[in-house]
């Protein structure tokens, strides 16, 4: 507890933590916006619910329940993943692109066979990049805002109080209290671009995905397994300590690029 009680909040933590959530929060509205008024004959609102249902079903109740047993939870399988750092990244980018992109397959294959347009695929991106934002990203964001807002304050007591923490658990939330206290203009700048670029990965995946499905190309859905898995090889070695965040981001922006390269060429060819 008194490690807690030393940290002291940058002055620029709690603005630069609203304007990221802020800032995220504009990212999905703004592509939706901007889509439906060029394209609102040719696109359904409906797919943007599927790609965040999707999103969630493959991702965040599928892939997260596999996680538990093999990264969370204590047995031989998950200390042995989470005790190397080569079997851990494999492991991390195999899982995201498999569940992913599987998901993206079979909700555009066999579900939204109705108003089957190329627009509306990017309206499945939208949903499914812009849900990962808004139920993923946002409440952990808002939750490091009410970090930041009740230590500035500087009643540690009620702070403590009021966030739950305890001398059980302090060790656990000290890391995130770290991040927060050191979280900046610079880090909110990192951190909407890393938005931008996964809102347009995850866009241009679908339209590799969907061009595999209306057009019966075989080979779409693992090339896109596999574009998935690389754009994320960095990111999850930055989760390990093993290069900076800024590497991380250079390497996303390539990758983001590449993706999108692929999808344009096959947009313009449906």
């Amino acid at each position: 507890m008194k490690e807690l009680e030393n940290i002291v909040m940058g002055k620029s933590s709690v603005p630069s933590l609203a304007i990221t959530i802020i800032l995220m929060i504009a990212i999905p509205v703004a592509f939706f916006i901007f889509w439906r008024k060029q394209y609102k004959e040719q696109t359904n609102i409906s797919w943007v619910i599927a790609g965040a249902v999707g999103f969630i079903v493959s991702a965040r109740v599928l892939e997260l329940g596999v996680h538990m047993l093999c990264i969370v939870s204590d047995n031989p399988v998950s200390r042995f993943i989470n005790g190397n750092t080569v079997v851990f990244v494999l492991y991390g980018t195999v899982m995201a692109g498999v569940f992913e992109e599987c998901g993206r397959y079979i909700v555009l294959k066999f579900i939204m066979k109705k108003n089957r347009t190329r627009e509306n695929a990017i309206m499945y991106g939208i949903g499914h990049g812009g849900i990962e934002i808004l139920a993923v990203l946002i409440p952990s964001m808002i939750s490091f805002l009410l970090i930041a807002v009740m230590f500035s304050a500087g009643d540690m007591e009620a702070a403590f109080s009021t966030l739950g923490i305890t001398e059980e658990n302090a060790a656990a939330i000290l890391p995130s209290v770290q991040t927060v206290a050191a979280f900046d203009y610079g880090m909110m700048a990192m951190n909407v671009y890393e938005r931008l670029i996964s809102m347009f990965c995850h866009i241009g995946l679908t339209v590799i995905v969907y061009y595999g499905v209306t057009c019966a190309k075989k080979i779409c859905l693992p090339g896109a397994i596999l574009l998935h898995m690389l754009m994320d090889t960095f990111p999850a070695l930055y989760q390990r300590g093993v290069v900076p965040l800024w590497s991380a981001e250079i390497w996303g922006t390539v990758w983001m690029i590449i993706i999108m390269f692929i999808a344009v060429k096959l947009y313009r060819k449906m």
